[in-house]
């Protein structure tokens, strides 16, 4: 597919973007390359492919989150600035 310096310029300018004609030349070719390869692969047999977000399985590699006492909790208390009670007293940050 043939990319026009028009579109370019029309391009970059919805982009915000101030290129020089040698640019713009240089884009066009190189944007008509990928469009290109878009036509090649658009001509591929996919009817016998399923459609997948993501090419690899789901699969949880973590453990699970199950809830614990900490062996040694009035040691992290100690370490804290503040303290109100069994727990570490933090500064409000949201009005």
């Amino acid at each position: 597919m043939k990319i026009e310096k028009k579109d370019v310029e029309y391009i970059a300018d919805l982009s915000r973007l101030e290129l020089t004609g040698e640019e713009k030349e240089l884009y066009s070719a190189q944007l008509g390359d990928i469009l290109s390869w878009m036509d090649e692969l658009n001509k591929a047999d996919t009817s016998k492919v399923e459609p997948t977000a993501h090419i690899l399985g789901l699969e949880n590699v973590l453990r699970s989150d199950l809830p614990e006492p900490f062996p040694d909790r009035e040691a992290i208390l100690k370490l804290a600035p503040q303290r109100e009670l069994d727990f570490i007293k933090v500064p409000k940050v949201i009005e």
